[in-house]
């Protein structure tokens, strides 16, 4: 069983801001590979990004390309998504998953473990 909480939410405008957290405890956060996705009200629920067990890969959405950056510390077993240039449509819950394939994946089904989420919104 793996426990992730995210923080780093919060209300910025247009063009500001935010860097999200996602503490992990339980089983061995290295062998993971982390994603985040975000749920908008009345949307499903879609990836953002994701980084492989070791940091050696990333992905991310075309939607966030360029302005998210997704990174791990595993010493701290803890990952972060940095969130630039934000846009209104960027509002949403934030969800932080554990992959337990290790690898980078853009599908929910692939992931195990869930935080509670964290919002985000941004106002224009």
């Amino acid at each position: 069983q793996v426990q992730l909480v995210e923080s780093g939410g919060g209300l910025v405008q247009t063009g500001g801001s935010l860097r999200l957290s996602c503490a992990a405890s339980g089983r061995p956060f290295s062998t993971y590979g982390m994603g985040w996705f975000r749920q908008a009200p009345g949307k499903e629920r879609e990836f953002v990004a994701a980084i492989s067990w070791n940091g050696g890969s990333t992905y991310y959405a075309d939607s966030v390309k360029g302005r998210f950056t997704i990174s791990r510390d595993n010493a701290k077993n803890t990952v972060y998504l940095q969130m630039n240039s934000l846009k209104p449509e960027d509002t949403a819950v934030y969800y932080c998953a554990v992959n337990p394939l290790g690898r980078v994946g853009v599908v929910v089904k692939e992931y195990a473990y869930w935080g509670q989420g964290t919002q985000v919104t941004v106002s224009s």
